[in-house]
């Protein structure tokens, strides 16, 4: 595969997921439903996808995230995600405190916190091995 080519298909994941992920919410609102749920949250995914197409050709910041070729906006990704990694992990674990002291089980909070202690835990030793 051309590196012009891996280009082309690293830039179009992002659009495709965003496609995926509204026919799984299509196929899962329609499962229990809630069709006029499910082709809402599949436009809502289908033009978000759109959006991130059309704000690449004006942004270059939106273009270099989506097609990672320069290591300053994939620097850039890897602490966007690493502070909303740990804003999402402060959420989860204010929420399970919160259903705690409601004197509920703290569910699903609590083992959200597992899986992502888990993964933090795991990515740390696989990261360590390779280094």
């Amino acid at each position: 595969m051309s590196k012009n080519s891996r280009a082309r298909l690293v830039f179009w994941a992002t659009p495709a997921v965003s496609v995926l992920a509204g026919v799984v919410y299509l196929v899962a609102a329609w499962h229990s439903g809630h069709r006029a749920l499910g082709f809402g949250l599949l436009a809502i995914m289908v033009a978000f996808g759109a959006a991130i197409v059309l704000a690449s050709r004006r942004s270059e910041t939106v273009r270099g995230l989506l097609d990672r070729r320069d290591e300053r906006f994939t620097s850039i990704d890897l602490r966007a995600t690493a502070v909303s990694g740990l804003v999402l992990s402060l959420a989860v674990l204010a929420g399970g405190v919160t259903e705690l002291a409601r004197g509920h089980s703290g569910s699903p909070y609590t083992w959200l916190a597992a899986v992502g202690g888990l993964a933090y835990v795991a990515a740390v030793v696989v990261q360590r091995l390779r280094g």
